[in-house]
């Protein structure tokens, strides 16, 4: 058994961005050379989350954004704003709801997924961020 860490670096524009980093993951299992494992995604912070998606234009654009804005809408009262004054209070609470973390198995040096399936950043806070997602690769 091994364990490999490495850092998903990604740039993103906030609002509710999907962002595919399907491949990033790939190639830290390439670049760790094992073949049957788990890699377990952690994104640093607490306005964005992780999770699988079939990344297609209206889901990714339309879709999620619009289901998002019903569970935690941008416009609410949110106590964190009036806190620390600031605007991104959905941001925390779509964070929260989505999770932080995800595991997705690999086999055969590359991730389960399905066919249409991708691993997804979802960036929520209100502007340009550097994201990390913490990519820990345990197997063999």
């Amino acid at each position: 058994m091994m364990v490999k860490t490495e850092q998903i670096q990604v740039k993103t524009r906030g609002h509710g961005e999907v962002i595919d980093i399907t491949d990033a993951v790939k190639q830290a299992i390439r670049r760790a050379k094992l073949t049957v494992g788990t890699a377990t995604l952690f994104h640093v912070g607490s306005t964005a989350g992780l999770t699988t998606v079939e990344y297609e234009p209206g889901l990714v654009r339309h879709d999620l954004a619009a289901a998002f804005e019903r569970i935690a809408p941008r416009q609410a009262v949110y106590q964190h704003e009036q806190t620390w004054h600031d605007d991104n209070g959905h941001a925390h609470v779509r964070a929260s709801l989505l999770g932080a973390s995800l595991a997705v198995p690999f086999v055969d040096g590359a991730p389960t997924l399905g066919t249409w399936q991708q691993i997804v950043l979802i960036d929520f806070d209100t502007r340009n961020r550097s994201r990390t997602i913490v990519c820990q690769l345990i197997g063999e």
